[in-house]
């Protein structure tokens, strides 16, 4: 047995959150930080290069590669769900969009977790992690260690894009972030000098050569170790690491794999624990449940232009140009996020705010970028950013080397159909907006063919997909009944956190990457303050 940390903390997950409380935890040199990653360090050079994220959804080297059981409410399709296996997590491998949310998502979860949770707060939170490059107001932040910058070259079809819907008569809108989240417009991006800025080069990196923290890589976590309902340190690679008292273990392992972690330590519902032969620390039924994600319906179409990325003999120049600048000056082409521009609009007027959101691409996509499709195009994606659905984290067996069973739910809830055909019909009246229908050749999809609602939502059915914001499977509440307290303490359990998008009481108006590193800023906070 190890014992590693006097009065320190062992850290599981190096992702979005871990790596901001690796960097505020060691800031006190006496105080013993272990981060413990299942992943590799960061050093893919796809990772660093935007258009990179192209090539790392196809491959397995820094991603978990998740899929979902059947969803019986999607033609009992299983989706696939890319999550981050790497130093950085999910912002190492994910578009960079740079989106807080909406401030009605931080007064529910006031509401629901108390003040330390509400808007003031979180908008603070959010302003002294920020070092915008671009914005300079009252609303955004530009001495923090988070590099946001504007896209270094915007696309000719992403802009017209955003004319598209100052066509239909939506606002145009230069800060999703800003006085309102409402209208058209270009994100926004983690970015510095043109790379990728994950939580791994903001938090991580300024933190290295500390004695007092030490970073374990390639380090699978079997389970979290008990003592009389206290954890006293974790197991990886068959090795005990134990912490001394006074230490804590913080599980920062993501909204799949925290529920995962906890169950396999005995800590979740007791008739599940029982089905798999895991001995029971504590009954905790709501560990795994409430899993709320964002369902996302893509229109697509062929270009007959070439403005826009393509698979094609005549792009090779272009792509060569790219590479040559991207290499040399960290400029061009390459330094595009692929989901360059977006909007947020209500689904009908009568909503007090925004809860559609969209992605736009100026290339095909077919299957997450895992199939190639060949030619020039665009793809505009539309999300439900406020869905009832509810779905659920379990184990398929006891074994921590194996994928969790993740049961979406996508549409259980009948509300959520009509709300994502509203959505689906307006972003095809987006494709056929004058600004890029004079570049368009063809709708691909849902295509011609598909007039009728009946249709429409058939084909929603068979192909809608994650936009990837799994959140709320430990939920965090001040109610008895939830899995962590508004501090972030396991209930029911001593010298245990669990800091990441699993504790979010609801799933916010956006992109969670942000939100997850403001939670983790502010629970360390709450631990350094005395």
């Amino acid at each position: 047995m190890l014992r590693f940390g006097a009065d320190g903390n062992h850290i599981i997950g190096g992702g979005s959150a871990g790596c901001v409380m690796a960097n505020r935890l060691s800031a006190d040199s006496d105080k013993a930080v272990c981060l413990i990653e299942a992943g590799p360090r960061d050093r893919n050079p796809f990772i660093h290069m935007p258009l990179g994220v192209g090539v790392i959804a196809r491959t397995g080297w820094v991603n978990w590669n998740c899929e979902t059981e059947v969803e019986p409410h999607l033609n009992n399709r299983r989706l696939y769900w890319p999550r981050g296996k790497t130093l950085g997590g999910s912002s190492s491998i994910n578009a960079m969009v740079y989106i807080r949310g909406d401030r009605a998502d931080y007064e529910g979860w006031g509401a629901a977790a108390g003040a330390d949770w509400d808007w003031p707060r979180m908008r603070e939170l959010f302003i002294a992690l920020e070092n915008n490059q671009a914005i300079h107001d009252e609303h955004h932040g530009n001495a923090g260690p988070l590099c946001v910058s504007n896209l270094g070259r915007v696309n000719p079809l992403t802009e017209d894009f955003v004319e598209a819907g100052v066509e239909l008569h939506y606002p145009r809108n230069p800060d999703f972030n800003g006085v309102s989240q409402e209208g058209f417009g270009v994100y926004q991006v983690t970015q510095k000098d043109g790379q990728r800025f994950s939580t791994a080069r903001a938090f991580l990196d300024p933190a290295r050569s500390r004695k007092n923290l030490a970073i374990e890589t390639n380090g699978l976590v079997e389970r979290i170790l008990f003592k009389d309902r206290r954890a006293i340190g974790v197991r990886v690679g068959g090795r005990d690491l134990l912490l001394r008292p006074g230490g804590e273990v913080i599980l920062s392992a993501g909204a799949v794999n925290s529920p995962q972690i906890l169950m396999l330590s005995g800590v979740g519902s007791a008739s599940e624990l029982r089905q798999h032969g895991i001995e029971i620390v504590l009954d905790a039924p709501e560990v795994g449940a409430n899993l709320a994600d964002h369902l996302d319906y893509t229109a697509v179409a062929t270009t007959a232009d070439r403005e826009g990325f393509g698979v094609a003999p005549s792009f090779l120049p272009r792509a060569i140009r790219g590479a040559w600048s991207y290499f040399l000056h960290h400029e061009g082409e390459l330094t595009s996020n692929a989901s360059e521009g977006g909007a947020f609009l209500k689904s009908d007027a009568g909503r007090e705010r925004p809860n559609f959101q969209f992605h736009f691409l100026p290339a095909i996509l077919r299957d997450h970028g895992r199939k190639t499709a060949f030619g020039y195009g665009m793809t505009v994606h539309v999300c439900d950013l406020l869905p009832k659905s509810r779905g659920r984290i379990g184990l398929k067996i006891a074994d921590p080397t194996a994928h969790p069973r993740i049961e979406g739910n996508y549409l259980s809830h009948p509300d959520d159909v009509g709300v994502l055909l509203n959505g689906a019909k307006l972003a095809r009246k987006l494709l056929h907006a004058p600004a890029l229908a004079r570049h368009l050749r063809e709708e691909v999809r849902p295509g011609p063919a598909v007039q009728t609602d009946e249709a429409l939502i058939d084909d929603i059915r068979a192909r809608a997909e994650t936009i990837y914001h799994p959140v709320g499977t430990c939920r965090m509440g001040s109610d008895s009944a939830s899995v962590v307290d508004p501090a972030a303490r396991v209930r029911g359990i001593d010298g245990l956190r669990v800091v990441d998008a699993s504790i979010m009481p609801s799933i916010v108006s956006g992109n969670t990457n942000a939100p997850t590193m403001a939670i983790a800023e502010n629970v360390a906070q709450m631990m350094i303050r005395p």
